[in-house]
């Protein structure tokens, strides 16, 4: 089942030639989600070619950077004819501003838009296998970062045990695997226990949106596959970070460690350091063991089962 990340935007507050402000795109199994939605967003899904099919707008916080695309992207899909609603997740405190922001144009959309908002701790979506979750980030605004985490799938089926326990290949294997118990003709009942593995864990994907170091980036997913984190600045500007509430590229490398993650991308980039990352990267790597990138706008990132 393909779960992918595209990046759209991975710019800080002021975009660059290269990098337009924050978005990330996640497919999964034909659903397509978004999260914060920078000026020029719209432009970027047909760009790189994802398409405008999004159910769910994940908002991390109201500042330009992350939503001021939003008007646009709805124009757009109205002009496309679009029917489905959208259902937008934001902070608590944020509704009035973004229903504003959602009838800018004067104009009230032509399809549903239903405003959710949520807080640490909340489940902000809750689909067929998998809920992203909301959690405390430390921003200079009202704030949330967002966890999409799948469900844990089933253990692995051993036939070969299965038919060395007299079970005939056919239905019954599918009700073992389902966690049914079967009873053989002689009488002898095979327990699913007997012939299927451990739950095995899905995946999971963290984005923190604009944020300070926090605990609950690393408690809200059990060793993400993919930690998307604000790496706005490098240690030449520590004291910028904290005083803006941002991190820097070395701390989010530390949450990183911390989370056990697999994967970190680091994210929006300040326009002070266009075109020279390699700090970035190299301060990062010296605390985190794992993979570490640094995305341009466009890269795609397909997320593996832990176990593939």
């Amino acid at each position: 089942m393909p779960l992918r990340v595209t990046f759209l935007g991975t710019a800080g507050a002021i975009p660059t030639t290269e990098r337009n402000p924050s978005g990330i795109f996640v497919a999964r199994e034909g659903e397509q989600l978004l999260f914060d939605a920078g000026e020029g967003t719209q432009r970027q899904l047909m760009r790189f070619g994802t398409g405008f099919s999004i159910s769910q707008l994940f908002v991390t916080h109201l500042h330009g950077d992350h939503v001021l695309g939003i008007p646009g992207l709805l124009q757009t899909m109205a002009f496309n004819d679009r029917e489905e609603p959208l259902a937008i997740h934001a902070p608590h405190g944020t509704r009035r501003q973004l229903k504003s922001l959602v009838n800018a144009l004067g104009n009230r959309p032509s399809f549903p838009v239903r405003i959710n908002e949520v807080g640490d701790g909340d489940v902000a979506y809750r689909a067929d296998e998998y809920e992203v979750r909301a959690f405390e980030t430390d921003h200079d605004a009202r704030s949330v970062g967002y966890a999409l985490v799948e469900d844990d799938r089933k253990g692995r089926f051993d036939r070969d045990r299965a038919e060395e326990l007299g079970v005939p290949v056919g239905p019954k294997f599918s009700k073992l695997h389902a966690g049914e118990s079967v009873e053989l003709e002689d009488g002898t009942v095979v327990d699913p226990d007997q012939v299927v593995g451990e739950p095995r864990p899905g995946r999971s994907i963290v984005y923190t949106g604009d944020t300070r170091p926090t605990t609950a980036t690393i408690e809200v997913a059990d060793e993400p596959d993919l930690l998307i984190h604000d790496a706005t600045f490098a240690d030449d500007r520590a004291d910028r970070a904290a005083k803006t509430a941002h991190s820097t590229a070395r701390q989010a490398a530390e949450i990183a460690n911390r989370a056990g993650a697999d994967r970190l991308a680091l994210m929006h980039l300040s326009s002070r350091y266009a075109g020279h990352v390699g700090d970035h990267l190299e301060q990062a790597r010296e605390v985190f063991d794992g993979e570490v990138f640094l995305p341009e706008d466009g890269d795609e990132l397909e997320i593996s089962y832990p176990d593939a």
